[in-house]
Formats: structure tokens, sequence, C-alpha cells
């Protein structure tokens, strides 16, 4: 009886210490988790807050207006292109070239001093 209360005085202390432990290990991984998140979302932030800085300045607003309003600044000049089946229409057909077969070395050589 001397040595049982000891030992399980040990067990119960052993079995209390793996428990924290653990608990301190998820405790770990979670503020890690949560950290990595919160670093995700402050690259986040930081990225809209500069597009709300320039979707706020008056050259976005203006290119914006001038775009939708097809307006152009004084010496500019636009350019209107066809639509796509337009400009097919427009380019002439041309036969494809198949690739050309190569020769060997030892031909092009003889070629050469004929």
């Amino acid at each position: 009886m001397g040595l049982v209360a000891p030992i399980l005085i040990l067990v119960f202390l052993g079995s209390s210490f793996v428990k924290s432990y653990s608990r301190i290990r998820l405790g770990d991984d979670l503020i890690e988790k949560t950290s990595n998140k919160l670093q995700k979302i402050e690259e986040e932030n930081k990225k809209l807050s500069e597009q709300l800085e320039m979707v706020k300045s008056e050259e976005y607003r203006e290119k914006q207006f001038r775009d939708k309003m097809g307006l152009v600044k004084e010496g500019e000049i636009v350019v209107v292109l066809p639509e796509v089946e337009e400009l097919r229409k427009l380019v002439p057909d041309l036969p494809v070239e198949s690739e050309p077969k190569l020769k060997p070395n030892w031909q092009k050589w003889l070629e050469l001093f004929k």
C-alpha cells in the first residue's frame, strides 16, 4: 500500500501534464492558423485600399468618363477598328505553307559543290 499511493499520484500528475500539453499544442495551432488568416486578410485589405485610391483619383474618373462617353482629349487620335468578322473578310486567304523538308547536311554540302 505504501508504493501504490505515490504511483497513483504520479499517474494522475502525468495524465494531467499530457492533457495540458495537448491543449497548449491545440492552442498554438489555432493561434498560427488565425495569424495566417489575419495576414492574408491584411494583404487583401492593402490591395483593396490601393484600388480604392486609384478609383478615387481624378485621372481614373476622367478616363472612365472619356471611355464611356466616347470623348477624347485635344490632340489625341482615335482609331476605330472594324469588328473581328469584318477584319477576317478583309484579310486575303493565303495558302498555308507546309514546313519545308529539311535536308541532311551532307546533301546541302553536295549541292553546294556541284
